[in-house]
């Protein structure tokens, strides 16, 4: 027989939740958050910014679950064309505004959901309501969906098929899951 070697399920991978850098993205965000508001580098403003950075983490630690390990080139390409996406979509939604109202056709889409985890389906919904010309998304777990308003939908499975690959897709790889994993 051979000895089973257990595998790695690369999902349940968590920096650790105890001691004073449980968050570092968090940390570092309320640290440069202090600085921009107070528009200085001054010693005294440093000083203050690395105490925030360390002691409001560990204060919401009861209220903050274990961060997960991102695959970063991913997040950051993931970032990217969301971005772009955002820039494109106001103006395609600037001429459908601006141009005869009769063209529009809004409608829900249904998109389906290709995890259970909470985190990639919140973002997910986020990504998708940021970019113009959605006005709204429901998710509903039940049915394992994610409802989208959208203000002009000739082709609602083209339009969930691109939006699964273009967002899904990535936040599933940035947070190293399979499509139909729990969490």
């Amino acid at each position: 027989m051979s000895p089973i070697t257990p595998t790695v399920n690369k999902s349940t991978k968590r920096y650790p939740a105890s001691g004073w850098f449980a968050h570092p993205v968090l940390s570092v965000l309320l640290a440069a958050s202090w600085l921009a508001l107070s528009h200085s580098v001054e010693p005294v403003h440093l000083l203050s910014a690395v105490l925030i950075g360390l002691i409001i983490p560990r204060l919401l630690r009861p209220f903050l679950t274990q961060a997960s390990v991102l695959h970063w080139p991913t997040a950051l390409r993931l970032m990217a064309v969301v971005l772009w996406d955002i820039v494109v979509s106001n103006i395609v939604v600037a001429k459908l505004v601006l141009g005869p109202l009769d063209r529009m056709q809004p409608g829900w889409i249904p998109v389906p959901l290709a995890s259970k985890h909470h985190r990639v389906n919140a973002l997910f919904a986020s990504i998708i309501t940021t970019t113009p010309g959605t006005v709204s998304a429901v998710i509903d777990e039940e049915r394992g969906v994610i409802l989208v308003h959208a203000l002009n939908c000739d082709d609602p499975a083209a339009m969930a098929a691109d939006m699964k690959q273009r967002y899904e897709a990535p936040l599933l790889r940035a947070f190293h899951l399979e499509p139909g994993s729990p969490t």
